[in-house]
Parts: structure tokens; sequence; C-alpha cells
């Protein structure tokens, strides 16, 4: 019988500081395609090991300044654990994710956006259309939360993660969007499609009628879908290749 070796305190931090150096590079790949909000919203990572702690972003850096080692750890009480300087976090940021970091097992990582398109479908009354190949792919994986207010109520926890469901994507009524993966590389594909999909939908809207693809091809394109996370295999390293040639420095 093979016996597994437990990781080593030393491996944990080798694995902490890789989890550390992609979030810091999510954040700067979000500045950089413009879906920042100055110093509001908020992507995390679970930190590898026993504890149940993840990592946020500091309140008040913006997305671009973000480095590895600026993030705050905290645990699932909103308790810092350890600061690479400025210490306090979002209130609103916590509740959202320490929500889908408690509630699912299989959340890694988890990012969350007040871009102008994602924030325009949230409240279309008819949320995202099956408008473009982009948004087919996203349709099956998506999922809802109606507004509450600004996410400072604890309570609001069960129900987002009852709306979540186990889905990858969510709208946030009349807020943003969300998503959720197994790590950071995911997490993040899922938010380029997602966003990717509001932005054609509200250029799609604003020319005029628009024209929907058979249920079939929808459905066809559903069924297509279930791998969308194993894109990121491809997609992360050339992200972080364009943003190695854009904005340099977040692994510090």
């Amino acid at each position: 019988m093979t016996t597994i070796e437990a990781p080593t305190e030393q491996d944990l931090k080798k694995a902490e500081w890789n989890v550390r150096t992609e979030l810091a590079a999510a954040y700067r790949l979000v500045a950089l395609f413009g879906w920042d909000d100055l110093v509001f919203t908020h992507l995390s990572a679970r930190v590898p090991g026993p504890e149940h702690h993840f990592l946020i972003n500091p309140y008040g850096l913006l997305f671009h300044e973000i480095t590895a080692s600026s993030l705050v750890k905290v645990d699932q009480d909103g308790e810092v654990v350890d600061s690479g300087g400025l210490s306090r976090v979002n209130p609103a940021g916590f509740t959202i994710h320490s929500a889908v970091h408690m509630g699912r097992e299989d959340a890694g990582s988890v990012m969350h956006l007040h871009a102008a398109d994602g924030v325009a479908v949230s409240a279309h009354r008819d949320g995202l259309l099956p408008l473009s190949q982009t948004a087919m792919l996203c349709l099956s994986h998506l999922s809802y939360h109606d507004y509450e207010g600004v996410a400072l109520n604890l309570d609001e926890r069960e129900r987002l993660i009852r709306d979540l469901g186990n889905k990858s994507m969510m709208m946030l009524r009349n807020h943003g969007v969300l998503t959720v993966g197994k790590d950071v590389p995911e997490t993040f594909t899922f938010l380029y499609f997602l966003m990717k999909s509001c932005e054609i939908q509200v250029k799609a809207q604003s020319c005029g009628p628009t024209h929907l693809p058979s249920q079939q091809a929808i459905q066809t394109t559903a069924d297509q879908s279930q791998a969308l996370g194993s894109a990121s295999a491809l997609t992360w390293p050339a992200l972080v290749r364009l943003l190695d040639s854009k904005n340099p420095g977040y692994a510090v």
C-alpha cells in the first residue's frame, strides 16, 4: 500500500506563493481589459492548506497596483491572518467571497466585477441572451441572484449560495457578474467568456432588433460548453504573456 505524505510547510508556502502570483496577475488583467471599478469589486483565491483561508485585495489599492505580496489573507470570519501592508478588506467583498468559499468546496477562486456591460446585462429583464456563440457557451453555466442592497448583510450569504448552486457563472441582478472555478486560471477564463458575452449583447441590442439561433443550435452549443473550463490550459499562459508585456511586476 502506497503511503501519501502530507505536504510540508515549505510545500504549502510555495503553493501559496503560486496562488498569490496568479491572483495578482488576474487583478492586473482585469485592469488591462478595463473591467475594474476604482478600488471596488474583488477577486479571491483559496490558500492551499487545511485552514480555509483565502486571499483578497487590500481595500484601497487600484487593480493595476496589486502584487502577490500585497494581497491580504483572511479567515472565514473576515479576520486578517496576514497582510502585506494595507490590511483593510472591503466588507462587501468579504460577504460575497466568504459565502462562495464556505459554501462550495470546489471554489478555488471567486471573481466579482461591476464592469459596465456586465451590470447592463444583469439589469436586463431577460438577462443573458443567446445572441452569440460566446453567450451560448456560457448559458448552461449561468445562474442569477436578485439584488438585496450593498452586500454587507451576512445573512445574504445563504441565499447567494442557494442561487449559485453548482454553476460557475452568476449574474448578480442590477449589480454585476461573478465567476467560480477550481483555480485562478479557470475562474478568469469563465470571467472572460461571460464579460465578452455581455459586451456583444450590449452592442447587438444597440443596433436594433436581434436574431436568435435555433433552439437546436443553442442546445448543441450548451452540450459543447461542458469542457469550457479546460480552455484555461491554453488561455492562461497566453494571458500571462500579454500581461508580462504590458504591466509586469505583479509577482513580487
